[in-house]
């Protein structure tokens, strides 16, 4: 189902570096070494608009993550808690009343020249903008197997969420697009199963739900373990192992996850339909139960929200 948003935030304000201001007004100079180098790590955080108030999703999740990342990085950001409360305020001032997207980024803002991430002064920023289905949720999508394979672990490891690593994703989503598909899957440089170009994804067979293991150079996402969760609460097996590339040809539903795609079902790779084409059973019941979890309608998950 999806959820429209009703108008636009007129007027962003932002924070970079300990200053609020006008989102227009926020600028960095043209040799930062993170737009040099992209040596940052980011998050995308869901608020979700429930008619009186913005849920914010798993804000202390996204920023506990958002710090170990940054530190696996060398970069020292403000602790997870100063961050959370950043975006809490950042909500605040804006008073959305739709749903919106954060995006806060830790960054090197120093401007030594050369690809090094010791010796270089660090920055925070974060801002807000309106966001709507990221993915159309209402209708299945249609993916490729990416020709570019995934980023593995001892190249750029995509558990950090670092904007340098995104361009493997721009790649194999602009492949995608350009081929008229709305989506890529990645395999790893095992040839296995890794995830989507910004998602991770799940594939259901006689019942059971597999999604690729955290050694199979996937971002391990917060998505992904609230699907798990709702499975396990569910009652739906589970597993997560290494998915072979011919399973997705043969698997009776395939969805996938993420901040930004929420729940989307697949309806075909590579041109073969899965399933029958539509909505599965089991899919259908995890992006329900995902939905009213959200919008804060099951007070089982009211702990995954955040009022503001």
């Amino acid at each position: 189902m999806n959820h429209p948003d009703p108008k636009p935030v007129a007027t962003t304000v932002a924070h970079l570096n300990g200053e609020w201001k006008p989102l227009s007004d926020c600028s960095v100079p043209i040799n930062t070494h993170a737009l040099q180098y992209g040596t940052g790590a980011f998050e995308g955080i869901r608020g979700y608009w429930d008619g009186t108030r913005i849920n914010i999703l798993f804000l202390r999740e996204h920023f506990q993550r958002l710090h170990r990342n940054a530190k696996m990085l060398l970069m020292e950001p403000p602790t997870a808690e100063a961050m959370g409360a950043i975006a809490v305020d950042l909500v605040r001032r804006n008073a959305p009343r739709t749903n919106v997207y954060l995006r806060p980024l830790v960054y090197k803002k120093g401007t030594t020249l050369g690809p090094v991430l010791v010796n270089v002064p660090d920055g925070f920023l974060a801002y807000l903008q309106p966001l709507g289905d990221y993915l159309d949720t209402s209708k299945g999508l249609s993916v490729c197997v990416s020709s570019w394979r995934r980023l593995p672990d001892n190249s750029i490891p995509t558990r950090t969420k670092a904007t340098a690593g995104y361009l493997n994703s721009a790649l194999a989503k602009s492949e995608a697009v350009m081929n008229g598909y709305d989506e890529a899957i990645f395999l790893n440089d095992r040839g296995q199963v890794c995830e989507g170009s910004a998602e991770n994804i799940f594939l259901i067979r006689d019942g059971v739900l597999s999604t690729p293991d955290r050694t199979a150079d996937i971002l391990e996402g917060i998505t992904r373990k609230a699907i798990l969760m709702l499975a396990a609460d569910l009652g739906i097996p589970f597993v997560e192992r290494a998915v072979a590339r011919t399973e997705l040809y043969s698997s009776d539903e395939i969805f996938l996850v993420g901040t930004g795609c929420q729940v989307s079902y697949v309806r075909s790779v590579d041109k073969r339909v899965v399933g029958d084409g539509s909505r599965g059973p089991i899919t259908a019941k995890l992006q329900k139960a995902y939905e009213d979890a959200v919008y804060g309608r099951d007070p089982r998950y009211a702990g995954w929200l955040t009022a503001v």
